[in-house]
């Protein structure tokens, strides 16, 4: 059987790609304390990405854009339960509670993938697979500070909005893996994120996040989050996971939330509890083993 090759090259891309995903965290949480609103955020996200992908797929491979016309359900499904949903309840997530811990809850979705699996597609689990479910739940509980009744009642809702982020994602992972055995990565992510813009132009009054009177330091941070934290972070993602073993590159990916929790500490003065730290640990590394399990199998 023949091996994948790794590569140096892979496995920086990949680094890249979680450093500017965790750095549009805090951005995100910046602008939230500025006033930006996660409706606003969210509709000026998918949008710029939306142009942004369309304009660089143009110069670079028009063919990229052709789909089937029966494949149409599936794009839009991909951009509103997935990357559409998926996205706001993110920036929602962060808009409420510590950025590190809105990430960690969101990358919880590798665990939904596994339980789909489990459930609807009869694979096995495995004894691997279940310390790893029970670890991030553990790890969840801690880093969310369920432990800390008050904390548990003032972060509530974005602490329900992180699981939903984490559900979305999963559903986005599924369906894209399901996508991408026809299409280019590509042409998976600019239909997703174009049927995700177009649900929140319709739900938020269309372009209407483009005309307020953001300061220039908003407008900024609003393109190196639609541009830089998306678009060219997929890019990186993608171009990594050419080169190394995709469990590989999800594994690296983790660097994602360890970065937002350093970022947020420096510029948001964002501080977790050690039992926070620690409960975000056992999420990194019940990944980790779920990632490796499946890849095993």
């Amino acid at each position: 059987m023949k091996t994948i090759p790794t590569s140096r090259t892979g496995y920086l891309f990949v680094a890249l790609a979680a450093v500017l995903f965790a750095i549009s965290g805090s951005a995100a949480k910046f602008l939230f304390n500025s006033g930006v609103t996660p409706f606003q955020l969210i509709q000026l996200r998918t949008t710029l990405a939306t142009i942004g992908l369309l304009v660089w797929l143009l110069l670079k491979d028009r063919s990229l854009l052709k789909i089937s016309a029966r494949d149409l359900i599936y794009f839009i499904a991909l951009g509103v339960f997935g990357i559409g949903s998926a996205q706001f309840f993110y920036l929602f997530a962060i808009s409420k509670i510590n950025v590190a811990t809105a990430i960690l809850l969101h990358y919880t979705g590798p665990i939904f993938v596994a339980l789909y699996a489990g459930l609807f597609q009869k694979q096995k689990i495995g004894f691997f697979g279940l310390i790893a479910i029970l670890g991030s739940l553990v790890g969840c509980f801690l880093a969310v500070g369920a432990y800390n009744m008050e904390i548990l009642s003032i972060n509530r809702l974005g602490i329900i909005s992180g699981l939903l982020a984490a559900i979305a994602f999963a559903v986005y992972s599924i369906l894209s893996d399901s996508g991408m055995k026809k299409y280019s990565p590509y042409t998976v992510l600019f239909y997703g994120l174009l049927f995700a813009a177009a649900m929140w132009n319709i739900l938020y009054s269309p372009l209407n996040a483009l005309i307020q009177p953001y300061s220039p330091t908003q407008w900024a941070w609003i393109l190196f989050i639609g541009l830089f934290g998306t678009i060219l972070p997929f890019g990186f993602y993608f171009e990594g996971i050419r080169r190394i073993r995709p469990t590989h590159a999800s594994i690296t990916a983790t660097l994602e939330p360890i970065s937002a929790g350093i970022l947020a500490a420096i510029f948001l003065g964002e501080l977790l509890t050690p039992l926070q730290i620690l409960g975000g640990v056992l999420v990194v590394v019940s990944i980790i083993i779920l990632q490796t399990r499946s890849a095993d199998r």
